[in-house]
């Protein structure tokens, strides 16, 4: 079984969403038709990047697994939408990694990063090129992904910036 995880932003500037979605259903789409023996997708399913990359994986038929940082995980999602979409994206998953951190920390989120990034083929990373905002953010997954050699695929669109 080939395996795809994901790292990204959880705030995707509007004028990127429908560029992201294409080229996140691309890249699975490929990965799915590279390997006879299924696809298994990793995400932390925060909102942005991990929810919408779940939900495509999800209609192409991966196995999703979620990558949950911390007990209190879900306490960090602040729009009711968001986290009914979690919700939703956790009972589809197939699999739970629930990693041993009791509260959620910039370590806890790191950790999961480098989780998806040491169980995966290839990390698909939403992300605008600039360094992590904090601890874990994307930029620091990007930069340990491709130090112990997991190819990354950017997913951004030149001259557009985040907020």
């Amino acid at each position: 079984m080939k395996r795809i995880g994901v790292t990204g932003h959880r705030d995707i500037p509007v004028e990127l969403h429908a560029y992201v979605r294409a080229a996140l259903r691309a890249a699975v789409r490929a990965a799915a038709r590279a390997d006879e023996g299924g696809l298994e997708a990793l995400s932390s399913l925060a909102a942005g990047a991990d929810q919408l990359f779940a939900d495509i994986a999800l209609d192409c038929g991966a196995e999703l697994t979620a990558v949950i940082p911390s007990g209190d995980y879900e306490d960090g999602f602040t729009d009711p939408d968001e986290l009914a979409r979690y919700h939703c994206l956790r009972k589809r998953a197939s699999h739970e990694v629930r990693l041993d951190f009791p509260r959620s920390t910039d370590e806890a989120y790191y950790a999961a990063g480098t989780y998806i990034a040491d169980h995966c083929d290839r990390l698909l990373a939403v992300w605008d090129g600039r360094p992590a905002r904090g601890l874990g953010g994307t930029g620091d997954i990007v930069r340990y992904a491709r130090a112990r050699g997991t190819p990354v695929t950017v997913i951004w669109r030149a001259g557009v910036e985040r907020a």
